[in-house]
C-alpha cells in the first residue's frame, strides 16, 4: 500500500524536478526558446490543472471509490506528461502541463484518503508524513534523470527534455499495475452500505498477514465498538455545512497550513533552478547535481522528525515545525542579498531550511485528511488542496518574473512574504490544532 499510493508523491515530485532543472534547456533557441517569465506560466499551468484536478476527481472518489479514481488519476497523468515531452511549441506544452497537473490533483484526494483509512491511528502522522515526504525522491529521480537526458554527449539538446518527460509516463505505467491489487476502503465500502464487502476486504488483509486459519478475533482483548451510518454519496450543500458549521476552526487550520506550505514551495521550488543560473552562474545542465542533496534534505526531514507528530502531539509539532521554517527562510534569505553564499552553501542553506519545511508541509496534508467525516474525506482534501495551490499557483509566475529582473532584494521580498505566511500560519495551527495523534478516525469526527 506505501509503495503502490506512496508513489503518487513521486510522480509529482518528478514532474517539478524535470520541469525546474529543464527549465534553463528550455531557454534555448533549440528547443522551446522560452523566457524565464513564459516557464513561470507553464508551471502555474500545471497547478491550475492541480485544482480542477482535485476538485473534480475529489468529488468523484467520494462517490465512487477511491481504487477506481486512483487508477483512473494515474491513467490521466500518464498520457499527459507522455505528450508533454511531444510538444512541438509553448501553447501545447501549456495544455499538456494543465493535464498533466489536473491527473496528480485528483491523485491527492484518492491517495491521502486511502492512506488514512488504511493504517493504525498509533502511526499515522509518522507514515502520512513518509509517504508525503517521498514527493523529494522523485525530485531526486528527476534531477539524477536530466543529468543523463540533458548531457549533450548523449542527447541532442532538442531531443533529451523531450526524453525526460518520457521516462515520467514509464515509471506511471510500471505502478499501474501494482495498484491493481489493492484493496477499496473498507470504510468507505461501509459508509455506502456495502458491509459484506468491507468484510471480506479486513479478512483478506488478516489473512496475508496472520496467515489464513487467523483466529484474529479470537486475540483481541477488547475494542471500541461504534455506529457507523450509511451516507452513500454526499451533496456540496452537506460538505458546506461541515466545512462550516460543524468544523469552522478545523477548516480556519486547513485553509491556513494549505495555503503558506504552497506558497513556499510553489514560490522557492519552481524557480531554484533558474535562480542557480541567474544568480550563481551554475551552467543549466549542472542544476541537477544541486537539486538532489536539497531534494535529499525535503525527504529526510519528514522520516525523522515524523514519529514525533504522533509521540510530542500535532499541537506542538505542526506549529513549531511551521515556525522554524519562516525563521530559516528569512535568515538564508538574508544571507543570499548579503552575497554569502555561492551555489554550494546556498544549496546546503536550502536544506537545513526545507528540512524542517518538508515536514510542516507534509503535516498539512496530514491534519486536512484525519479531520474530517469518511463521506466527504476526499472533497474536504481537494477543497483544501485546491485553495491552497489555486493561490500558491501564481507564485512561480510572480518569481519568474523577479528573476527575469536580476534584482536580489526583490528576490529577498518574494522569500520574506512566504516567510510571514509561514508564521502567521505556525499561530493558528497553535490556536486551533486538534490533538488527534493516536485517535482513530471516527474518534475525531464522532
Amino acid at each position: 500500500m506505501v509503495l503502490a499510493l506512496g508513489i503518487t508523491w513521486i510522480l509529482d515530485g518528478l514532474e517539478a524536478s524535470l520541469v525546474a532543472n529543464v527549465a534553463p534547456t528550455l531557454r534555448s533557441p533549440d528547443t522551446l526558446g522560452l523566457s524565464a517569465t513564459a516557464i513561470g506560466v507553464a508551471n502555474s499551468a500545471y497547478l491550475v490543472g492541480q485544482v480542477v484536478g482535485a476538485l473534480c476527481f475529489g468529488y468523484l472518489t467520494d462517490r465512487f471509490g477511491r481504487k477506481r479514481l486512483f487508477l483512473v488519476t494515474l491513467a490521466i497523468y500518464l498520457a499527459a506528461t507522455a505528450a508533454s515531452g511531444l510538444s512541438p511549441n509553448f501553447a501545447v506544452f501549456v495544455v499538456f502541463r494543465m493535464l498533466a497537473g489536473s491527473g496528480i490533483g485528483g491523485e491527492y484526494s484518492a491517495i491521502n484518503s486511502a492512506i488514512d483509512e488504511l493504517v493504525p491511528a498509533r502511526l499515522r502522522g509518522t507514515i502520512d508524513l513518509a509517504i508525503n515526504g517521498s514527493y523529494w525522491v522523485g525530485v531526486a529521480l528527476g534531477a539524477g534523470v536530466t543529468l543523463i537526458v540533458l548531457d549533450r554527449r548523449l542527447f541532442p539538446i532538442g531531443v533529451g527534455w523531450r526524453v525526460a518527460f518520457g521516462f515520467g509516463a514509464v515509471l506511471g505505467l510500471a505502478i499501474m499495475v501494482v495498484r491493481r491489487h489493492l484493496p477499496e476502503s473498507p470504510r468507505w465500502l461501509l459508509s455506502h452500505g456495502f458491509a459484506r464487502e468491507a468484510v471480506s476486504v479486513v479478512e483478506s488483509i488478516e489473512a496475508q498477514i496472520y496467515g489464513a486459519a487467523s483466529q484474529t478475533r479470537a486475540r483481541v482483548g477488547s475494542i471500541a465498538t461504534i455506529a457507523v451510518q450509511v451516507t452513500g454519496t454526499v451533496g456540496l450543500r452537506y460538505l458546506v455545512h461541515t466545512l462550516l458549521r460543524r468544523y469552522p476552526k478545523r477548516t480556519i487550520l486547513g485553509l491556513s497550513l494549505m495555503l503558506a506550505q504552497a506558497f513556499l514551495y510553489n514560490s522557492i521550488f519552481f524557480s531554484y533552478g533558474l535562480i542557480l543560473e541567474r544568480f550563481h552562474g551554475v551552467a543549466p545542465e549542472r542544476v541537477g547535481l544541486y537539486i538532489v542533496p536539497f531534494a535529499v534534505g525535503n525527504f529526510v526531514g519528514p522520516l525523522v522528525l515524523g514519529p514525533a507528530f504522533d509521540r510530542v502531539g500535532r499541537r506542538t509539532m505542526i506549529p513549531l515545525t511551521y515556525a522554524l521554517s519562516g525563521v530559516l527562510l528569512l535568515i538564508i534569505g538574508s544571507l543570499f542579498v548579503a552575497g554569502l553564499l555561492n551555489a554550494i552553501t546556498q544549496t546546503l542553506a536550502w536544506m537545513i531550511v526545507f528540512f524542517v519545511a518538508s515536514a510542516a508541509a507534509s503535516s498539512a496534508y496530514l491534519t486536512v485528511s484525519e479531520l474530517f467525516p469518511v463521506e466527504l474525506r476526499g472533497m474536504a482534501i481537494a477543497v483544501f488542496y485546491a485553495f491552497g495551490t489555486l493561490v500558491g499557483a501564481g507564485a512561480p509566475t510572480i518569481f519568474g518574473v523577479i528573476v527575469d529582473t536580476g534584482d536580489p532584494y526583490r528576490l529577498l521580498a518574494g522569500y520574506a512574504l512566504a516567510a510571514v505566511m509561514m508564521l502567521a500560519a505556525a499561530a493558528v495551527a497553535r490556536v486551533y490544532g486538534v490533538d488527534a495523534e493516536r485517535r482513530s478516525l471516527e474518534e475525531l469526527t464522532r
